[in-house]
């Protein structure tokens, strides 16, 4: 790890020569030497990919790779499916069907015969999916992409779980490059080759093109003003791709660039978010005439319609939103004794024997809940209880850094390269899956949070327990190709940004678990705790670089969840059933979007909307820009208050939704609160509230 840049007040970090947790063996994850070549078992893999059910289990799982459904059933074969939407007012899904598969004909008499993972990077993986036959799987590419290997010709097998009606081709100064399969579920499919290719019909469902040499693209056609585009842009083919954060010192950017193979010009697909970004970017001058949007050339997706995009590089750019300490308005004067009031009172009840969890999940808000005390205390100027909520801090966060925690810990696991606890070494579901790289940055945001509002407090704390601190940030934050956090210094300790997706601009939160659904994330406002805490942690050890990695990452999830997560009527981003019963989805799949959470019904709406706001802190202004909506979203909420059983815990966070059009009635509901989530305060609530609205102004001690 470099050594950071030191700020005035920085306790400093060291160099970071080993993943500072001790050490363990786990027997709860996969072996991943089954599907990763040998080549890539030397570095840290990834537990959270976009690829990731290719190497779980069979490995025989279908992962939504844009606009497609991919899925390697064995047998040197594999299947691609543009899929079809079944929608309702509880949830959206996209089904599999092995719409076109494309095999070694030679291979699939070996039927257990298993892909393997050749190479992977931010945009695209490499299936060797048999000895003669490679799938460049490249997201947001309209085409599918296979390439024999240079051995020699190889015996093709094209084939569909449909009947093929209609197959025609149309010889080119290439010879018989381009082929239209027409099924009798009403789709085509059109099919380029490098080199001539003859396809013959064996049976209804079944073409064979016998000794072919070269690469095979496969493009669905939505509509048939596409297919010139297609054929335009067939000829050149993405066979990898990079994302940069923040490049050249770019804040707030995101750049993309393919490697290519053919000729011409590389078309590829741009979802809602990304066009935003790249217009944000076009008029801060990034693209330069780099990209051309074709408007025109649209696929459906989950994630709202694909627009082409035409270059081979593209430069994202999101507004800047820079991480602060406290609220942006300041605390107004008329409220500021009621904050004291409150906090004085939280603060007195703090004791580190009251902590009985020795979950990593509810640990870590509790530490963060507490301190969150201190930085409100700086706030409305109540200096005289930051002690002890300092001294509480360090009795409560330092066991778990000098391994004298009992009941559980951090460990490092050398398997797949990466941070577990003590609990999850022998128990998958333990910690919320923890042990198999579930939910990552939630427990180590809130962690993340107390241990910069620590070292703030304390420099000589903070230089102490650095490493512990960095290996932390570094286990889901490493951006560099060598898996060295900040691009030098150190051991390749943790793979590169374990939970943040640079695709979809959002972090995914299941780990090395199966799931037809692909990927999934329920949480985007602990997800988006989780980077703005990082950022806090290089303001505090003046690490600028962390610092800006941070908000970047915590700005691009804000996006993604205000494009994904918050549903707004008449959109369009879903359907009309679902998006006019839904302000906010429970859980996002990569091939679905539910209504429901994992830990409770779709009816339990003040879950839902919690769940997307806590924890509460400054930067969650800027998760919720737009009081229109927010309105919308808490009059959708409160008849579920009404409901038997539902805590005050989950109230509180509806009022502070409240507090932002109406905070003089968010305050009278919030006074009559009797308990609170575990990791929020009155104090905390009562912080918001008054320093919401135009009235706001800054306190004494900002």
């Amino acid at each position: 790890m470099p050594q950071p840049h030191r700020g005035r007040h920085s306790p400093g970090a060291p160099v970071q020569a080993d993943p500072a947790f001790p050490r363990a063996t786990s027997t709860v994850v996969p072996d991943p030497s089954r599907f990763f070549a040998p080549a890539l078992l030397a570095a840290p893999l990834p537990t959270n990919a976009f690829f990731q059910n290719f190497v779980l289990k069979d490995g025989d799982m279908p992962e939504y790779i844009h606009p497609y459904s991919i899925r390697s059933p064995g047998g040197g074969a594999l299947d691609v499916c543009y899929p079809s939407r079944s929608h309702s007012p509880s949830s959206v899904v996209q089904a599999f069907v092995a719409d076109l598969t494309v095999s070694d004909a030679a291979a699939a008499a070996g039927s257990a015969q298993r892909h393997v993972v050749s190479a992977f990077d931010d945009l695209s993986v490499t299936l060797d999916v048999s000895r003669s036959l490679r799938a460049h799987l490249v997201r947001g590419c309209p085409y599918v992409t296979v390439t024999t290997n240079a051995t020699g010709p190889t015996d093709i097998s094209v084939a569909s779980v449909h009947a093929f009606v209609e197959l025609s081709s149309s010889q080119s100064h290439h010879g018989w490059t381009k082929w239209r399969l027409r099924m009798d579920s009403g789709q085509t499919f059109l099919l380029y080759a490098s080199a001539p290719i003859r396809l013959a019909q064996a049976t209804p469902t079944q073409l064979s093109a016998p000794a072919f040499a070269g690469a095979i693209r496969v493009a669905y056609l939505p509509d048939a003003s596409m297919e010139p585009v297609l054929d335009r842009y067939s000829r050149c083919f993405p066979t990898a791709g990079h994302a940069t954060v923040n490049p050249n010192g770019r804040p707030f950017c995101v750049d993309y660039a393919w490697h290519r193979e053919g000729h011409g010009e590389l078309l590829m697909l741009a979802h809602p978010l990304h066009l935003r970004l790249l217009a944000l970017a076009a008029g801060g001058c990034e693209n330069r005439a780099s990209v051309r949007v074709i408007d025109g050339f649209r696929y459906r997706s989950i994630d709202g319609d694909m627009v082409g995009v035409v270059g081979c590089s593209w430069a994202l750019r999101a507004d800047p939103v820079p991480p602060t300490w406290h609220s942006t308005r300041g605390v107004r004067a008329d409220g500021v004794a009621e904050v004291v009031a409150a906090l004085r009172a939280d603060v007195a009840a703090l004791a580190p024997a009251a902590v009985t969890t020795t979950s990593s999940y509810f640990y870590g808000k509790a530490v963060a809940r507490a301190a969150r005390l201190a930085v409100i205390a700086e706030e409305v100027g109540c200096a005289d209880v930051v002690p002890a909520v300092r001294e509480f801090l360090a009795a409560t966060v330092t066991p778990w850094l000098d391994g004298s925690f009992q009941g559980n810990g951090f460990l490092y696991d050398a398997t797949w390269g990466g941070l577990v606890t003590l609990q999850g070494l022998t128990d998958s579901g333990a910690d919320f899956g923890f042990g198999v790289y579930n939910d990552h940055h939630y427990h180590l945001g809130y962690f993340l949070y107390a241990i910069a509002v620590l070292a703030r407090l304390d420099p000589s704390w903070g230089r102490q327990y650095a490493p512990q601190a960095y290996a932390m940030v570094a286990d889901f934050m490493t951006v560099s190709r060598d898996n060295k956090y900040g691009g030098g210094g150190g051991g390749s300790f943790f793979t590169r940004l374990r939970m943040f997706d640079l695709w979809t601009l959002h972090s995914w939160a299941g780990g090395l678990a199966a799931i037809p659904d692909g990927r999934n994330q329920e949480s985007t406002s602990e997800a988006v705790s989780a980077y703005y805490s990082a950022a806090l942690v290089g303001l505090t050890y003046g690490d600028a670089r962390l610092a800006s990695l941070g908000a970047t990452l915590a700005a691009l999830e804000m996006l993604a969840a205000q494009t994904w997560w918050h549903v707004r009527d008449g959109e369009g981003m879903y359907e009309a059933d679902f998006s006019g019963s839904n302000r906010v989805v429970g859980v996002l799949w990569a091939n679905k979007r539910d209504s429901a959470l994992w830990f409770a019904p779709a009816e339990w709406k003040e879950c839902r909307l919690g769940i997307q706001l806590l924890p509460l802190l400054p930067i969650s202004e800027a998760l919720f820009p737009d009081v229109a909506f927010v309105r919308e979203l808490v009059e959708w909420t409160l008849p579920a208050l009404a409901r038997d059983g539902v805590g005050d815990w989950w109230k509180g966070f509806v009022y502070a939704l409240e507090g932002i059009y109406d905070t003089e009635a968010a305050l009278a509901k919030i006074r009559e609160l009797t308990a609170h989530d575990n990791g929020n305060s009155l104090t905390n609530l009562l912080w918001w509230l008054h320093s919401r609205g135009p009235a706001a102004a800054s306190s004494p001690h900002r």
